[in-house]
């Protein structure tokens, strides 16, 4: 696991609340600004800052409603990985407790291309979700020729397929899980996280355990949206490999945090299919 690299995506993020300007970009994640590229960085990669990528993303009709970077104790900060998430200015995608967004992934020390990725915000409990590439396809800019273009391009891609991510959570709420269902949805998605199924020291049900009276429905979206709060948001009771009552930590990991995020999304769309 990448212990290094540090996400958090619901502390700031609030559906009611309005855009975040540069500035409140800036305090949150600075290497959004960076001045240059990290001195390691060949004469071949094209540095162009974030800002000016997001900048443009704004003109198009996006809005920062999120942003994060790492938190790396042996990186520079100021070249580090770092999120921000997008929504459009005038959404024509209506959900009935979520708002689809686009998630914008880059860096400048070489660990990261841009990434736009599908994402979407649960008003009722600020999770934020990551689509899988499995679901819908994630687009990648290299550091090189029309960035700022291509990444625009790329994010209105994206948003063009809110309506068919809208169709999939609207189907997730109409399918009813049984019981067992969950629990071997739990199950899976503790291998997820913990590797070894011997060594997490803690229940599948665990995971189905409500935050909140609007997670009490059977259905699979409250289900995905129980364990991904649970698995990724830590505070779980659990026996450590040495025997002692302990809680599981916040998913802190960029990496860790989309891979997880992601392979959620695709047991859901196995529930779905079968």
């Amino acid at each position: 696991m990448d212990t290094s690299s540090h996400i958090s995506f619901a502390s700031h993020a609030n559906a009611f609340a309005g855009a975040l300007t540069l500035e409140a970009v800036r305090q949150r994640a600075p290497a959004v600004f960076a001045p240059s590229a990290h001195e390691r960085m060949s004469s071949k990669y094209t540095f162009i800052p974030t800002e000016r990528v997001l900048s443009g993303l704004i003109r198009a009709g996006f809005v920062p409603v999120d942003a994060r970077q790492t938190m790396a104790r042996r990186a520079s900060p100021i070249h580090a990985r770092h999120v921000v998430r997008l929504r459009r200015r005038f959404e024509t995608v209506q959900l009935r407790d979520s708002v689809p967004e686009v998630v914008f992934l880059n860096s400048h020390d070489g660990t990261s291309a841009y990434q736009l990725r599908l994402g979407i915000f649960r008003v009722v409990c600020t999770n934020g979700l990551i689509v899988s590439r499995g679901a819908f396809p994630t687009y990648c800019v290299s550091h090189r020729g029309n960035v700022v273009d291509d990444v625009i391009a790329g994010a209105l891609e994206t948003s063009e397929r809110f309506g068919s991510l809208a169709d999939q959570v609207e189907r997730m709420e109409r399918r009813t899980m049984f019981k067992d269902e969950q629990i071997q949805f739990a199950r899976r998605a503790l291998e997820l996280r913990f590797a070894d199924p011997d060594q997490h020291g803690m229940q599948p049900a665990q995971l189905l355990s409500c935050r909140r009276t609007e997670d009490l429905g059977g259905d699979l979206w409250s289900c995905l949206n129980k364990v991904q709060e649970n698995l990724c948001g830590g505070g779980l009771r659990r026996l450590s490999a040495k025997g002692r009552l302990t809680r599981t930590r916040r998913l802190t990991s960029i990496r860790e945090d989309v891979r997880v995020n992601g392979q959620l999304w695709d047991l859901a769309m196995e529930v779905l299919a079968a």
